[in-house]
């Protein structure tokens, strides 16, 4: 037997020898990043181990870490098993660190709320109702007391607001990451752990659990009991709404791509374990197809996107790049899968936006200036800084169209020339020591954006339309309101076109939620328009391949 004592935290788990250190982690309830669920591949599960205790471990071999960073007693916790006591110290930033965006734009509703409370002086006793049929008494007048949380499941993070179904007041709010994630970064993934049993019931375990405890949270900063919370609204893709059912995603991984969840209607809160009133309901906005979910409704509600005049495009940037175009009313929907790297995943440096997380990057003046997530030292890479630092190299001739590093007599000269280097015989930029950025996590940017940008230009073209028509474009998401338009365009995401037309509109998944908390009649409202939204189906376009291949010219 071991004793693995993991800082800071002073956790400590006792183990058979030939415990996987990864596993001993998740026993302890210790976050250590795995995207890749622990099959040996990310190389983001580094923990760093004290000299003197590094023959107390083994590791199995692989190239995902350098000599440099061996040197200094970095190891793998997913190739790593347990042969002796060990004092651990995961390299990842704890959960509270991170910077969740929780606030989106809004819509303004008329207050009528799917849960009400009516009290019966003769009795005593206050009558709950759900879509104007009763679901419970309670004892004494409560009617000052109906609440309900709109409930943000996103891929990498979660966020929950307690809201005041009186007065549609927002009167808390908790985040944290997913927990999700630490299994596995992309949907996909989670497709396939979640078609086994037992896998399920792993996902839906802890994304329930820890959905519980953020509302807690968010109940107890405002002394609001639990058990007056009645109704949950959960807004999320369409992967996310299964697990969080407990319905088996299979059917999302294959042709023809048929959800097996209806949504557009309510769940029984205590059939998924959700600690809310006991006789509490979540309900599930509608979806438009396997890949373009409530996630993406909720923000066509929250932009009232079916209502404005001219040309709207929405995107949603992030692991799966969803959008919808909007021509007077008429709505087109797609998806395309970016992938990790837009949240810091398979990139050499990436991170999670947590504290020391460079965001910003600017090579426009004399030195290269760099923004950290908390004003901290730098330490890693999150999504926004890693399009910002491409997007300047872009424009500056770094980088070619091709995405080749430009460090030989073809730059031409900057002051910033000499942070090219070589590293184990292949060209990185340094951006701020330690931080760096490799030829490869350039390729990765590609791809990502290269899927985001063919969907628009084909949503555009299924629709006989020209980017220079479009009147204006929203980019919604948490990831997405920490971008810059000017990187955007240097990389070739959005088409130049678009420069002077952007706005943030921030978490619109929320705040879509919230809408449909707070007004019971836009549930039928949206069920009916999601059903009428024309959707494309990019894997089954024969123009995919050869719009995709030249989306990837920065």
């Amino acid at each position: 037997m071991a004793v693995i004592r993991f800082i800071p935290g002073d956790r400590s788990v006792v183990v058979p020898d030939g415990t996987n250190l990864l596993e001993a982690a998740r026993k302890t309830g210790v976050f250590i990043a795995a995207p890749c669920d622990g099959s040996g591949t990310c190389g983001k599960c580094h923990v760093k181990i004290p000299e003197a205790q590094r023959g107390n471990f083994q590791e199995a071999p692989h190239g995902l870490l350098t000599p440099a960073e061996r040197a200094e007693g970095w190891v793998l916790a997913c190739q790593s098993t347990v042969h002796g006591n060990l004092e651990v110290e995961p390299g990842e930033c704890a959960d509270d660190d991170l910077k969740i965006l929780s606030e989106g734009q809004a819509v303004a509703v008329e207050l009528d709320a799917w849960i009400t409370k009516t009290f019966d002086a003769s009795t005593g006793q206050t009558t709950v109702n759900a879509g104007g049929v009763s679901i419970g008494n309670e004892p004494g007048d409560t009617t000052r007391s109906p609440f309900g949380v709109a409930v943000d499941i996103g891929t990498t993070t979660l966020v929950v607001a307690l809201i005041d179904l009186r007065d549609g007041r927002e009167l808390s709010v908790a985040s944290s990451l997913n927990p999700q994630a630490r299994r596995a970064q992309d949907v996909l993934s989670r497709i396939k752990i979640g078609s086994q049993p037992d896998g399920l019931r792993l996902l839906q375990g802890e994304l329930i659990e820890e959905l519980n405890r953020l509302i807690s949270e968010a109940a107890a900063e405002s002394n609001v009991p639990d058990r007056h919370i009645y109704e949950a609204v959960f807004s999320g893709n369409t992967t996310m709404l299964h697990l969080a059912a407990g319905t088996n995603p299979a059917s999302l991984g294959k042709y023809p791509y048929i959800p097996a969840l209806k949504c557009g209607g309510q769940i029984r809160a205590a059939d998924v374990g959700l600690a809310i009133a006991p006789q509490g309901q979540i309900y599930l906005p509608p979806i438009m197809s396997a890949y373009v979910g409530a996630d993406i409704t909720s923000g066509i509600l929250a932009t009232r996107l079916a209502e404005l005049r001219g040309v709207t495009l929405f995107v949603d940037i992030g692991t799966n790049g969803e959008m919808v175009l909007a021509v007077n009313g008429q709505l087109t929907a797609t998806s395309t899968a970016a992938g990790p790297a837009f949240e810091g995943m398979n990139i050499s440096c990436g991170m999670r936006a947590s504290r020391g997380a460079i965001e910003m990057v600017s090579l426009s003046g004399d030195n290269i200036e760099i923004k950290t997530i908390g004003n901290a030292p730098p330490v890693g890479l999150c999504g926004s800084g890693l399009l910002d630092v491409v997007g300047e190299l872009a424009a500056h001739g770094g980088v070619d169209k091709n995405g080749r590093f430009q460090s030989n007599g073809t730059l031409p000269e900057r002051p910033w020339k000499n942070q090219f280097g070589s590293l184990n015989g292949k060209l990185f930029f340094c951006i701020a020591d330690p931080v760096y950025l490799s030829q490869k996590d350039v390729r990765q940017v590609q791809l990502a954006k290269a899927a985001v940008r063919a969907g628009i230009d084909l949503m555009l073209r299924a629709n006989g339309l020209a980017a220079a028509q479009v009147d204006r474009v929203l980019i919604a998401g948490s990831f997405g309101f920490h971008l810059r338009t000017a990187s955007l365009i240097h990389l070739g995401l959005l088409p130049r076109e678009f420069g002077d037309r952007v706005e943030f509109v921030g978490n619109t998944s929320k705040s879509g939620a919230r809408a449909f908390l707070l007004n019971r009649r836009l549930r039928d409202k949206l069920k009916q328009l999601a059903q009428r939204v024309r959707v494309l189906e990019l894997a089954n376009d024969p123009a995919f391949q050869k719009t995709f291949v030249q989306a990837l010219s920065f």
